[in-house]
Formats: structure tokens, sequence, C-alpha cells
């Protein structure tokens, strides 16, 4: 009884948060080219491919917004370095992910430049094989994403960004140069 007597005094809370704190909701939805490297490489490898995600924006202010996350990322290891010699080592990231992230901004008209720190897990296939690491998993890790860009427009509804997502457990890191677009749930701003 007490544990139902407590997850309905949980909703409750979270509404009435929700209520006091949040100003506005919209989704944003990021797609881009996406990239995987290991931490340690002998001759700069690295992974190409594509990256898609979506975000529930909760604006509590005009600086500040709570960004719940999910998307997935596919790199496929490339046969060649960064320099365009033929490398054996290999790193990929096949994953979806999940998590959350607060924005920073600074509301300038037209563009606001950002940053973003958050908190998240991945469920995927990680493959990091360099003369440093031995790495070939699937399954379950934890991620640290971060985030800079700008968001351009009257509204704010065009976003560009630079997106990385540290994977320790891993030893690599991935990440995207992406373009969104902002969709508003319950504003005054609809309109692009």
């Amino acid at each position: 009884m007490n544990k139902y007597l407590s997850f309905f005094i949980l909703i409750f809370v979270v509404q009435l948060i929700n209520a006091q704190f949040i100003k506005e909701k919209s989704i944003n939805a990021l797609f881009g080219f996406a990239f995987s490297y290991p931490d340690q490489s002998a001759t700069d490898a690295y992974a190409s491919g594509f990256m898609s995600q979506a975000d529930l924006i909760l604006e509590t202010s005009s600086w500040v917004e709570l960004r719940p996350y999910a998307g997935f990322m596919f790199t496929t290891a490339q046969d060649e370095d960064l320099n365009g010699n033929p490398t054996e080592e290999q790193v990929h990231t096949r994953a979806f992910f999940l998590g959350g992230k607060v924005r920073l901004k600074a509301p300038i008209p037209f563009v606001a430049p950002y940053v973003e720190l958050g908190l998240g897990a991945s469920i995927g296939s990680f493959r990091n094989l360099t003369a440093f690491e031995n790495i070939d998993n699937s399954g379950l890790t934890y991620h640290f994403p971060i985030a800079f860009g700008l968001e351009l427009g009257r509204h704010h509804n065009i976003d560009l960004g630079f997106m990385f997502m540290t994977h320790p457990d891993q030893s690599q890191y991935s990440g995207a140069i992406a373009v969104g677009v902002t969709i508003p749930l319950n504003s005054k701003t609809a309109s692009f």
C-alpha cells in the first residue's frame, strides 16, 4: 500500500513542479553526420555515419531548458585513417541512446548560442580495436552528452550544433554535426 501511495504522491509533486517551472514545451528533431573516434589510436582511426535525435524541450526560463532526449547513431569503421593511409584499427558505434541534459543559452534575438551537459544511457554495439584497446561490446552503457551551437531564427526554431557523447566504459567518443527544427507544443510562437 505504501508503494502505491508513494507513487501517487510522486506523480502529484511532478505535476505541481511542471505547472510552476515549465514555461513552454517543444519538440526538437535533429539529424546529422555522425562520427566515432577511439580515446587512443596509433593511426587516427575513425568511423562515420548518421544520427537522429529527438528532444522534449521544457523551457524553465529564457536562459535554461531541461531536455530529455532519445535517438540513435550508426557509424561504420573506415579502411583508412584521417590522413588517408590504410589502417587495421577499427572503431564504430551502433546504438540507441536516451537521457537528460540541461541547455544554457544566451537569448539573443535571431541567434542564441548555447551549451548543453547531461547524462544518458546507450544500448547497442561498440567496437574499439586499436593498438591500445581491444573492446568489442554489445549491451548497455552510460555516456555524457556535451553540445554547443546556435539557435537561429526569429523564434530560435532552427538548431545548428555540434554534439558529443563520451563513452568511458568503451574508451571512445562519438558525435555529430547536426541540424534541427523545433516545433512548439503549447506556445504562442508556433510560427517560424
